[in-house]
């Protein structure tokens, strides 16, 4: 459908006009050469009039000539004879002589005579179609009263089926040169359609093949055109959806793993509660204990699941206050403190007294620290160092989490604030909590960097930057615009 569709716009828009213009061109040509010819015949025909009218004045009141005499020798004798009849006519419309030595019995009835006789201009042009069905082109001159009634007009002929014959043969060359241009044309335009319907064609193929889910056809590049570039394109796009659908469905391979975790725990535990003696407090009170552990953490899964959702469709919202941003990173290194101690790691924060207020929202801005400090120990082993800084620096509040785990490979560092993106596979999680506090970040003004070392350790820094005067005066934020959230 494509190849015939280009084909044909092809054909009615450029080769149609192409067309167009060349049939134009040869009208104009063939007018041309007919009136350059018509017009040096007619030339001929004038200039031949008036050396003859001349002579004809200069003996016109000379009454010792025979002026009929003088017109006949003047006629036999006519230079352009062998191209040009002359007839001296009298003032019944007979032909009493011709330079062709043709005898004429019939009177004289051409439109020019009939218009030299009769109308003020003693000359009159003629062309077309003769008594004799010749076409011919003539002009006729009146030369009375100059002269007796013997002679009153004098008529030049020229014959125009042999100049009308080489017209038609310049045009039928000129056809033939239209013709052999059209078909360089048709022949080169032809070329250079099939090198784009035919890459065109493939893409279209290539395109099906991601439809029906194939992914791993890819288009071979022939040209460094912008048929090329497009091949390079979508060979890319292909490979971004490929490493997309395996984020994905990595993703979701991981959220069900993490969800399956604690719905076991949970459920093994309200089965062996429920076969308890009622009497048996300390089991009851571990049992509990442990329901309600998992149930928080999949409880923080969903919120950090429905963050990600909300961010996707442009409606994550921020309550930003005047707020103390030390007190929130207390309390998530607070919260952590015993769960790095019980997994035989060292979490120290380092922290001035007192830092400049920020304008921000302190329950995500918690959830970015909860985040990376649960992370940094998620990915470190036994006897690893958490270390937590706080530091105002150039109107920025600046906090930076360091650990000694397993770090990142180089490869994957820049992929790491990506959705669904996970390093290494082997750790809980489902891979956007990084991307989800990096939006966080970024709708506060602010960055987040990620450093890190294979095998040595990983540093995340966030930048906020502190209250300004403005600030106060602004409200509840929703952001409503998925542009405004430059997700990658």
């Amino acid at each position: 459908m494509a190849y015939r569709s280009i084909t044909k716009r092809w054909a009615i828009n450029s080769l149609g006009l192409i067309t167009l213009v060349l049939i134009i061109v040869e009208i104009g040509i063939g007018f041309g050469i007919k009136n350059y010819y018509y017009s040096s015949i007619k030339n001929q025909l004038m200039s031949s009039d008036h050396v003859n009218y001349s002579k004809i004045n200069e003996n016109a009141n000379n009454s010792k000539l025979d002026f009929k005499s003088f017109i006949r020798d003047m006629v036999e004798n006519f230079d352009s004879r062998d191209k040009i009849e002359m007839m001296a006519i009298d003032s019944k419309g007979n032909i009493f002589v011709s330079s062709s030595g043709f005898e004429y019995s019939e009177k004289i009835t051409t439109k020019d005579y009939q218009e030299a006789i009769s109308q003020s201009d003693p000359v009159a042009y003629f062309v077309g179609v003769n008594d004799y069905g010749e076409k011919v082109m003539s002009i006729t001159r009146r030369i009375t009263p100059f002269v007796t009634s013997e002679c009153v007009a004098v008529r030049y002929v020229v014959s125009l089926e042999q100049t009308d014959k080489n017209i038609i043969i310049y045009m039928i060359v000129i056809t033939g040169i239209m013709i052999f241009v059209l078909l360089l044309i048709l022949l080169s335009n032809s070329y250079f359609i099939r090198s784009i319907v035919y890459p065109v064609r493939e893409l279209g193929n290539v395109a099906r093949e991601f439809a029906t889910g194939n992914m791993e056809t890819r288009i071979i590049k022939k040209s460094d055109d912008e048929i090329g570039e497009l091949c390079d394109i979508i060979n890319y796009m292909a490979d971004e959806i490929q490493k997309t659908e395996k984020m994905k469905n990595e993703f979701i391979s991981s959220v069900s793993h993490e969800l399956r975790t604690p719905l076991t725990a949970i459920r093994g535990w309200g089965e062996t509660l429920a076969s308890m003696m009622p009497e048996d407090d300390i089991m009851m009170k571990k049992g509990m204990g442990v329901i309600t552990n998992e149930t928080e953490r999949l409880s923080s899964m969903v919120e950090e699941l429905l963050d990600f959702s909300r961010i996707q469709n442009g409606k994550f919202t921020l309550v930003k206050t005047k707020m103390d941003l030390l007190a929130e990173v207390d309390d998530a290194v607070l919260m952590y403190t015993e769960k790095a101690k019980s997994e035989k790691m060292t979490l120290i924060c380092n922290e001035p007294e007192n830092v400049s207020y920020v304008f921000g929202d302190k329950n995500r801005l918690k959830q970015v620290f909860i985040n990376i400090i649960d992370n940094a120990i998620k990915y470190s082993e036994e006897g690893g160092i958490i270390t937590v800084d706080v530091k105002e620096k150039d109107n920025y509040i600046i906090i930076r989490v360091s650990d000694t785990g397993c770090g990142i490979p180089e490869e994957d560092l820049p992929k790491v604030k990506e959705k669904f993106y996970k390093a290494n596979s082997t750790k809980r999680g489902s891979g956007i909590g990084l991307a989800v506090a990096n939006e966080i970040i970024n709708l506060h003004n602010g960055e987040l960097f990620v450093e890190s070392t294979l095998n040595i350790g990983t540093t995340v820094t966030v930048k906020i930057p502190i209250l300004e005067k403005d600030d106060l005066a602004k409200a509840t934020i929703t952001i409503q615009n998925e542009e405004d959230l430059n997700i990658e």
